[in-house]
């Protein structure tokens, strides 16, 4: 059976992330978020990065805690840490991706994460990414989408046009309307009920979910 993986990487990470470390099949620890999975008592599947963000006790406990660890030099790379575990993650061929700890202080690297959901989307492989106030997923063609204690929904589009956006049980309904980057329209929409639904014809969609 395909795997349901869970990546914690050097983000902000807490206790909204146990949930979904529970509920994976697997476990891949990025950088620092190796760390973490090991604090909270988890032993990490696979333990991966160049490791900048950990003292070299801390290594070795990873080592020595993780199923298997693979690191490389902090300058000799191609990839953040992050996407070398979703990469990683994406050659098992997982029916479900969950990236938590992806979203932090450095903008730079949380808008590169978000990026990455588009290298699952072109593998056809759902993924998610959480953290205590907001949930990130990328739409190719429709979706059923479930409140879940996530009042706000906001649309935007990761390529240059997205076309024929349909919003069903929303605030604010579209029928075939069309989303470029730079435009706000679909910024902070309310779902009527427990579950709506969006559908698009062309192009990629971010469907952010979020809290305050």
């Amino acid at each position: 059976m395909q795997p349901r993986i869970a990546i914690c990487t050097g983000g902000q990470l807490g206790a909204f992330a146990l949930e979904y470390i529970k509920s994976a099949d697997l476990l891949i620890g990025a950088d620092s978020g190796a760390r973490f999975l090991i604090s909270q008592g988890f032993r990490p599947d696979i333990s991966i990065g160049d490791f900048d963000s950990v003292s070299e006790d801390e290594l070795a406990i990873i080592r020595t805690k993780s199923g298997q660890t693979i690191a490389c030099d902090p300058i000799d790379k191609d990839y953040t840490d992050t996407e070398m575990a979703v990469r990683l993650a994406l050659d098992m061929q997982p029916r479900e991706l969950v990236l938590l700890g992806a979203l932090g202080t450095r903008f730079d690297h949380s808008l590169a994460n978000v990026h990455l959901l588009a290298l699952a989307a072109q593998q056809k492989v759902p993924a998610t990414i959480i953290d205590e106030h907001n949930k990130i997923t990328l739409l190719t063609d429709q979706a059923t989408i479930e409140q879940l204690g996530y009042p706000n929904v906001s649309l935007l589009p990761l390529s240059l046009q997205v076309k024929g956006i349909t919003l069903t049980g929303f605030q604010y309904p579209l029928t075939d309307a069309e989303l470029s980057i730079g435009q706000s329209l679909g910024i902070s929409n309310v779902l009527l009920s427990a579950v709506g639904r969006i559908e698009i014809k062309e192009g990629l969609l971010l469907v952010i979910q979020s809290r305050d």
